[in-house]
């Protein structure tokens, strides 16, 4: 076995994991490197796969395909396949996909190592290959959720929240650190409960931040998908207090009207929403949050997607996305909601919902205009350096197109000056 692809499907909280084998695979002596072409030549292809929606599964398994016609052609040698749709369908995905060598879920995905290389691998292994920009690392503080909201799975396959401790995370930023790494992106499927599970059982975010943003070298920390019921608020004051923690939050609220939020199993109804953003708002002015909402679950009908309407109106979120309730096998909704609401009311009420945030969206990129920013600069395109502000995670949201009137190096910081912009872009200059 000299070469391994892998594929890494869905989030980011996967790709960590995939950076964590492939290191793994490498301290064997095995050539390994991230691929987006399961028919790429190989002596194995590695597919880490996502089970969290539909599109997503049926992504997984066309990739699972691909690879499948390659080694037909005898371009790939093995097949390998583990993450979140091979753990939530361990059994019946081997008798229907045959043409897999091996199968691993979640978490023993450790084994992937033995099976390419006969040897025993180090599941307590932290080190990463890191295959972002250099600048830039998502870190995994939990796994898990124990919030079982009615319309997902991720506690299906995930299981409970598992936080890990704030040494080891510690140790891996300052590892990161010692390679470059200035900006991280704090991931978990449940940020608002880590260290619940933990000796003390108390919310334990906020001083993990904190701790992290102390630690020298670390020059962003951006916070990653918040559950809004019991969101301990220190951590608004933790943000508002380091410079280097960036006044951004991702927290997805899904909807705003009670009988709906009732139905999804959110612990949380639409009054505290409100009062949860503005006292978020009030203590760190400038935030931008990004949130997720949803349209067409049970209990939605048109009077509740009006509230919603004006509830985006109201809240003006920075960054925002939507998407349509699809039921997924085995969760609380599948089990005890019809799911009623016709595909094309759901398409139209999307539709509306994202046209109205792409209005808000160009309102508030137009504010921009005339400030001096501080920007990272990811990369170099023929006409632009691309870069990002505090408010701007990688690949999500909107970017800063920087004239080329003078020489960038890419992985480091610069001011610009907001020249021009659109719904999703700015346009800047450097200063």
């Amino acid at each position: 076995m000299k070469r391994v692809n892998i594929i890494s499907l869905g989030c980011f909280k996967n790709l960590v994991d995939t950076e964590r084998l492939m290191a793994m695979l490498a301290k064997e002596g095995i050539e390994v490197r991230i691929s987006e072409d399961p028919t790429e030549k190989a002596d194995a292809v590695v597919i880490n796969t996502c089970g969290f929606i539909g599109d997503a599964k049926e992504e997984s398994i066309n990739t699972i395909l691909a690879a499948a016609e390659a080694k037909k052609r005898r371009r790939v040698g093995k097949i390998m396949v583990f993450g979140c749709l091979s753990e939530r369908y361990a059994k019946e995905l081997p008798a229907e996909l045959p043409e897999v060598d091996a199968w691993c879920g979640k978490f023993n995905w450790p084994d992937i190592v033995t099976l390419l290389t006969g040897k025993q691998a180090d599941a307590a292994c932290a080190d990463r290959i890191i295959t972002t920009p250099p600048h830039q690392a998502y870190l995994k503080i939990a796994e898990g959720c124990d919030r079982f909201c009615a319309f997902c799975a991720i506690p299906l396959i995930t299981g409970r929240m598992r936080s890990r401790t704030p040494e080891e995370l510690e140790n891996e930023v300052r590892r990161l650190v010692d390679r470059g790494v200035k900006e991280f992106n704090v991931v978990a499927q449940d940020l608002t409960s880590y260290g619940r599970d933990l000796p003390g059982k108390e919310y334990q975010l906020p001083k993990l931040i904190d701790r992290l943003a102390g630690i020298p070298g670390v020059e962003w920390l951006r916070l990653h998908y918040a559950y809004p019921a019991d969101f301990p608020m220190e951590v608004m004051d933790v943000m508002a207090s380091h410079s280097n923690v960036c006044n951004y939050l991702d927290i997805a609220l899904q909807h705003i009207s009670d009988p709906v939020l009732k139905n999804m199993r959110r612990h949380i109804d639409g009054a505290r929403t409100r009062e949860l953003i503005a006292e978020m708002r009030r203590r760190v002015p400038g935030l931008h949050l990004r949130t997720t909402l949803m349209v067409g679950f049970p209990g939605e009908g048109d009077r509740e997607f009006e509230e919603l309407m004006a509830f985006a109106r109201e809240a003006r979120f920075e960054r925002m996305g939507a998407f349509a309730y699809c039921e997924e096998d085995d969760t609380f909704a599948a089990k005890n909601f019809t799911d009623a609401t016709p595909e094309e009311v759901k398409q139209a009420r999307l539709d509306a919902l994202m046209a109205l945030q792409e209005e808000i969206s160009a309102e508030i990129q137009a504010e921009k205009v005339g400030r001096n920013l501080r920007v990272m600069v990811d990369r170099e395109e023929p006409e632009f350096y691309i870069g990002r502000t505090e408010w701007d995670s990688p690949e999500v949201d909107p970017e800063v197109l920087i004239t080329k009137d003078k020489p960038l190096t890419i992985g480091n910081f610069t001011d610009v000056n907001i020249t021009s912009a659109t719904a999703f872009d700015l346009m800047a200059k450097a200063l």
